[in-house]
């Protein structure tokens, strides 16, 4: 079961990055964080209205506080790396987040199996890979790397934060509330900030075009949402260093999304990733 729910939680990420790709071609980046942040905060809160689930409040919840600030400040943070590029040097360090969960699950006591640390190496490897590093000595920024680390340490601790944030499936929905209002605070804030230092909030078009693009807004934040919903579940269910690892696969999934959707070639090292990632996930579900 934690194989099966790190795996669903790859794809939902996998897919919601490449919906969130798409749509900040035509919409600035921190509105569509925060628009489809607001739709997830309006279902989770009906959803935590209609459970109860607001009697399961507890200090636990503090790890959902973190998850929420955390998260929109990593996303600012790779977004502006993503500026500086390239983005073959960026997309691959932005994945290794993964030591982080990996780490806390090490420290926790999971004592992987033979199979699964060889399953763990190759699937970073593969994810790493399959974010198409440029391995020919393309200029990089020093600030690009940093920020790129930063954002990568913070995707991790996300993920980590999350997985304390709740012990049952109720009390779950009630961390994601709390995690999705903190996240719209956080960049409501930061939209806010750059609106006021000469940013743009609105794509071209006006409102119409956030109107128009809010089922895609509704698909990436829910999908967010879910993604977290069963790494915690997975995470709980099993060792957490297997948990991590096989839900931070979604580079690939983004990947294989642009390649089918968009038509786009994957390059011979992202295709070696792919297949990589996929012979870590067999090991780590059989070892």
């Amino acid at each position: 079961m934690t194989a099966l729910f790190a795996l669903a939680t790859s794809l939902l990420w996998g897919l919601a990055d490449f919906g969130g790709g798409l749509l900040t071609r035509r919409i600035p980046a921190l509105t569509v964080v925060v628009v489809s942040q607001i739709i997830a905060v309006l279902v989770l809160g009906a959803i935590v209205l209609a459970t109860g689930a607001w009697s399961e409040a507890g200090p636990e919840l503090w790890y959902a506080v973190g998850a929420g600030v955390v998260g929109p400040a990593a996303m600012l943070a790779f977004y502006k790396a993503l500026a500086l590029g390239p983005m073959g040097v960026v997309s691959p360090l932005g994945s290794l987040g993964v030591v982080v969960p990996v780490s806390v699950g090490l420290l926790v006591g999971d004592r992987p199996g033979l199979l699964q640390f060889a399953g763990i190496g190759v699937a970073i490897l593969g994810v790493v890979l399959a974010g198409g590093p440029e391995l020919r000595g393309a200029p990089v920024q020093r600030q690009a790397v940093l920020l790129t680390l930063v954002a990568a340490f913070g995707f991790g601790s996300v993920m980590a934060l999350i997985a304390e944030a709740s012990t049952t499936v109720t009390g779950l929905f009630l961390a994601l509330f709390v995690q999705r209002v903190t996240n719209v605070l956080v960049g409501g804030g930061a939209l806010y900030a750059s609106v006021k230092r000469g940013g743009r909030a609105l794509p071209d078009g006006g409102p119409a075009v956030v109107r128009a693009a809010l089922p895609a807004l509704a698909f990436v934040g829910l999908a967010d949402v879910a993604a977290n919903g069963t790494y915690a579940i997975a995470a709980q269910q099993g060792p957490v260093t297997v948990a991590a690892v096989l839900a931070s696969l979604y580079p690939v999934v983004t990947a294989l999304a642009a390649r089918g959707v968009l038509k786009e070639r994957l390059r011979a090292v992202q295709a070696a990733g792919a297949g990589l990632a996929l012979v870590g996930t067999v090991l780590l579900a059989t070892g």
